[in-house]
């Protein structure tokens, strides 16, 4: 797997949008190299993730990973990153592989 690392200074620009004919934001990060488009239940993930951290004071990781959800809420999409449940070491633990790739 290749890894890459943005800083702020390789970001050029953020955009938030609802497409027309669309009910669900996307958001479009623009790139020196490249841009790429999330869909809002990818962005709620990350906010959940990033505020699960930073709002915590002990918390240093958490991890969401894909799940089929059969019974959602109306509106949410078949697919779901959600929560894994493992513990801070496991994740911190793979996130050290995938963040040493990176360097």
């Amino acid at each position: 797997m290749s890894v890459k690392v943005y800083s702020n200074s390789d970001v050029l620009k953020i955009i938030g949008f609802i497409p027309p004919n669309h009910r669900h934001m996307r958001l479009a990060i623009v790139f020196k190299d490249q841009t790429i488009v999330l869909q809002e239940a990818t962005v709620a993930a990350i906010a959940r993730t990033y505020l699960n951290i930073v709002a915590h004071p002990t918390k240093r990781a958490v991890e969401c990973i894909q799940m089929k959800v059969d019974n959602r809420k109306p509106g949410y999409a078949e697919f779901q990153l959600v929560e894994s449940g493992r513990s801070e070491e496991e994740i911190m633990r793979d996130a050290l592989t995938i963040f040493n790739a990176s360097t």
